[in-house]
């Protein structure tokens, strides 16, 4: 049986060992290396040919970005798996665009993982096919966007990034809507590296916009009920509990 190599690059080495040993349990032919830093995974790309690359976008030396880079310019038909905290759209778009066949969300299932790998190789693979999410993580994403989408709240504003991730946040703590200045918008700053008014002020301008848009009735509609009329706008608190909950009903 052909050798299949495959080159995982991640600071967290406990992580990659767990991968490693799943990746080679039932496969014989599987030959992994790891490495937990960047400039160190660009040499080995460069000295050796590799069937997949399983990486994280943040690496010492060189990201994740240059290593896709030299691992596509070495050989187009090496396979891209990223693994990564980062779950920003800009993220995934830019990793996709580069080659990447799939961007996994750590924490990652290594059972899903291994199933990734192995539909890489399978002779009904598509080149084109990529899974942005884990199932679970995919439907959540995907309902919030539609939400936005019917409701008017455009995807190019700040508030939007910011709102999806609190109505997230709200879904896997209900109280935290009660701790909004002091948790949720300091909790929602931190990952995107700005401040908690920023955040406050964004999400707020999202909501107006939905409203100036005049679409209350497809609100209305979402929640199955009237909610708001035109003369009515929620509170930021208000409208991320009021999805959030619709959400956790649906899950």
């Amino acid at each position: 049986m052909e050798e299949t190599k495959i080159l995982i690059a991640n600071e967290n080495l406990e992580e990659s060992k767990l991968i490693s040993e799943k990746l080679t349990e039932e496969k014989t032919n599987m030959n992994v290396q790891i490495t937990t830093n960047g400039r160190d995974a660009v040499e080995l790309i460069r000295s050796q040919t590799f069937d997949a690359v399983i990486l994280d976008l943040v690496l010492a030396g060189v990201d994740g970005f240059e290593v896709i880079e030299e691992a596509k310019s070495k050989n187009f038909k090496t396979k891209i798996i990223v693994i990564s905290a980062l779950s920003s759209d800009t993220f995934i778009k830019k990793a996709v665009a580069m080659g990447a066949e799939y961007y996994m969300l750590k924490p990652v299932n290594f059972d899903s993982l291994a199933k990734r790998v192995e539909e890489l190789f399978s002779q009904d693979f598509e080149s084109n096919m990529v899974v942005t999410k884990n199932d679970s993580e995919k439907s959540i994403e995907e309902k919030i966007t539609n939400i936005f989408i019917t409701v008017g709240i455009p995807a190019h504003i700040k508030g939007y990034q910011f709102l999806r991730e609190a109505i997230k946040l709200a879904m896997e703590d209900p109280d935290i809507i009660n701790s909004i200045t002091k948790k949720l918008y300091p909790s929602i700053a931190e990952r995107f590296e700005t401040s908690a008014s920023k955040v406050e002020r964004a999400i707020r301008h999202a909501i107006e916009v939905a409203w100036n848009r005049g679409k209350i009735e497809n609100i209305n509609n979402i929640f199955g009920l009237t909610v708001y009329t035109n003369n009515e706008k929620p509170t930021n608190g208000e409208f991320i509990a009021l999805v959030a909950d619709k959400m956790l009903l649906e899950v």
